[in-house]
């Protein structure tokens, strides 16, 4: 009886386990992905969760906040997940202690009062000033989920004026 060497059938074994692993996409589903979208079955494997819908006012369209880390007596840095659907945007804001925001998925952009807009992709990292004005959020054609950073050290974020359509919408 032959038995092959034992390299030849782990291989064999991965081949298949790819193989059976892997999906056809359909002209849909490839299209929501070069929108920049995120697809259903694609969610599940989200670092972390879209969290619960932002019903305050200082963001303009929808947006999921999942609070990673909260702020306390020990250690007043706190870290949100935020996931912007398009179109959605904070409003100008600033935080006495600065704020680093971490691209995780989409397209966003990010703008500090009286400078360009920047145009934010997977993988960007910003780190924003304290106590400079800026705003930031989804283009419009793509969701974006950031990590947002930042601490209540020296006090709270100050929340300001809506971004006008006009900022939003300005060529960068």
């Amino acid at each position: 009886m032959y038995n092959p060497p034992l390299k030849t059938v782990l291989i064999a074994i991965s081949i298949i386990a790819v193989s059976i692993s892997c999906k056809e996409q359909t002209s849909s589903e490839t299209q929501s992905i070069e929108a920049g979208s995120v697809m259903p079955e694609q969610e599940a494997s989200l670092i972390f969760t879209k969290g619960n819908k932002i019903t305050n006012n200082n963001f303009v369209g929808t947006a999921y906040v999942s609070m990673l880390i909260s702020a306390d007596s020990l250690n007043q840095t706190y870290v949100g997940n935020v996931t912007f659907e398009p179109g959605a945007r904070t409003n100008w804001h600033s935080h006495p202690s600065g704020q680093i925001i971490l691209v995780v998925e989409g397209k966003g952009y990010y703008q500090e009062k009286g400078g360009p807009k920047r145009v934010l992709l997977k993988g960007d990292a910003i780190k924003c000033p304290p106590n400079v004005p800026h705003w930031h959020g989804a283009s419009s054609d793509s969701e974006f989920i950031q990590l947002a950073i930042s601490s209540s050290e020296n006090g709270p974020t100050e929340w300001l004026e809506p971004v006008s359509e006009e900022e939003y919408n300005a060529k960068y």
